[in-house]
């Protein structure tokens, strides 16, 4: 296995069922679009530049935590932070917006468990609490695939992501362009409850200064 593809198996070590995934042998399906995938039409603001450190008004952080790909298959690990002082109740799926060169919004189906673009990517949300300091996980998949000859390739160079519908959105840095082909679909799986064996150290609540101040690591325990 090459250090790509066992990087690949990485990022999304994490999400149920995906430390099985096939990667090798990934293979879009056809047909109709799958019911869990929705057009979302981007709002024409967003902050498109990734957040800095100190924590958001909202009391939570999200950042990206890296990408690969590997056979046409990328990946983009997230990460959401409760960075603030109270518990945050989270349950579904991250939402995205994907931007082009001029931070414009580009029009995508946004599948929810990626079943058109691979197997093993589906399980379905749970509801979460997050204490302060604890941490939920999800991916964002997508294929640099080209179905039609005539058609022109998609590019993103931007993404917003919100921890649910009517939420704030935050820049995250794709480490990349997100390079869709022809296909016009990017895959997100739910959040999931990060290994609380490995804790990141949190960004404190925004001081006055903006800047992060010292944080306690959280119990690896809680």
């Amino acid at each position: 296995m090459t250090p790509r593809r066992v990087r690949l198996r990485f990022l999304l070590s994490g999400l149920p069922l995906v430390a099985a995934l096939p990667l090798a042998a990934c293979t879009s399906a056809g047909g109709s679009p799958a019911p869990t995938a929705d057009r979302q039409p981007a709002p024409l603001t967003s902050p498109t530049e990734p957040a800095s450190t100190a924590c958001p008004a909202s009391g939570v952080l999200i950042r990206s935590t890296g990408s690969d790909a590997a056979m046409g298959l990328r990946a983009l690990g997230l990460e959401l932070v409760n960075c603030g002082t109270a518990p945050y109740e989270l349950n579904g799926y991250p939402v995205l917006t994907v931007r082009d060169e001029q931070r414009q919004p580009i029009q995508l189906r946004v599948v929810k468990g990626a079943k058109e673009i691979t197997s093993g990517f589906d399980a379905a949300p749970r509801p979460l609490t997050l204490r302060p300091g604890d941490r939920a996980t999800a991916a964002v998949l997508w294929r640099n695939t080209y179905t039609e000859s005539s058609a022109a390739p998609t590019n993103g160079e931007y993404l917003d992501v919100a921890p649910a519908a009517g939420q704030p959105a935050q820049g995250v840095d794709p480490d990349g362009p997100i390079d869709l082909g022809n296909t016009g679909r990017i895959g997100v799986s739910a959040w999931k409850r990060a290994d609380p064996t490995t804790p990141a150290q949190p960004p404190a609540p925004s001081a006055p200064s903006g800047a992060p101040s010292v944080v306690t690591t959280p119990d690896s325990r809680l």
